[in-house]
């Protein structure tokens, strides 16, 4: 249904967008969604209280709004305390306008290779100081709660860090080349949710990595990893569902797990801090 051939505004035919296509606004559509601060900040509240405003101290419904005050607007009468959409958010605490907040989760949100904090200053005209706080606010609040993986589990690792060479003479090893001197960092993937679980690790070694898989993931769960010694011990059945380890099949690992270290390496190459 995606294969029709399109004509386009100059008469010249192209083919539309394969099966592949996400569905999506644009950005002339979001800055037209949010013409003014007022507009975002209504946006903003009708999504944190579709059923009227709520103090976020008390949780009470008695609430006054429309308040003369110049950045709460908002007066509990339970508890007499002010506050406005950003309380209590990862908005709260800030200057930024509720117009930028917005236009900010946009475009970290559609950047699927990730953004840096000095692009982000450029497309919003702010500082880099102000961009690299509201991008490290903004993925704090899209970090996903806590809860084990059900399965099937894609696991692998990855050595982050810069080539020795580059590195200044105070902090080189000189003790050989490949991961020496990188970080290792060992990441599971959920292909269920595409929920993504990653951390930093001492070292590559059976107990590091076996522990990380236990943690993530529920027993009982069926995993993926690749032909590493350090998973082999993994790739028997659980004898029952209360056992401390899931079910490993050694296969080379999947395109998701690889796309997830490419989006983090990639965002280490672009700077985002």
């Amino acid at each position: 249904m995606y294969n029709d051939r399109v004509i386009g505004k100059n008469g010249s035919a192209y083919k539309s967008p394969g099966k592949w296509f996400r569905k999506g606004i644009s950005m002339i559509e979001v800055i037209q969604m949010f013409p003014d601060d007022g507009t975002a900040e209504i946006w903003f509240a009708e999504l944190r209280w579709p059923h009227g405003p709520e103090c976020p101290h008390c949780c009470s419904d008695n609430v006054q709004s429309g308040c003369a005050h110049p950045s709460m607007p908002y007066r509990c009468r339970a508890c007499r305390k002010r506050f406005s959409v950003r309380t209590g958010t990862v908005m709260a605490d800030t200057q930024l306008g509720y117009r930028l907040w917005a236009l900010a989760i946009y475009l970290i949100c559609t950047s699927i290779k990730g953004i840096s904090s000095m692009r982000l200053s450029r497309e919003l005209g702010i500082t880099q100081q102000s961009a690299w706080h509201l991008a490290h606010r903004v993925r704090a609040g899209l970090a996903a709660p806590a809860g084990l993986f059900a399965g099937p589990v894609e696991v692998d690792e990855v050595y982050i860090g810069g080539k020795e060479k580059n590195q200044h003479a105070s902090q080189k090893l000189n003790s050989g080349r490949g991961t020496v001197g990188k970080q290792p960092v060992v990441g599971g993937r959920d292909r269920a949710t595409g929920r993504v679980h990653a951390q930093a690790v001492l070292n590559t070694t059976k107990e590091e990595l076996q522990d990380f898989v236990n943690q993530i993931a529920t027993p009982g769960a069926e995993g993926y990893t690749d032909s590493a010694s350090s998973y082999q011990s993994l790739e028997r059945v659980a004898p029952s569902s209360d056992s401390l380890s899931i079910r490993m099949r050694a296969a080379s690992i999947a395109s998701g797990g690889s796309s997830s270290w490419a989006v983090v390496l990639s965002s280490c190459v672009c700077g985002v801090r």
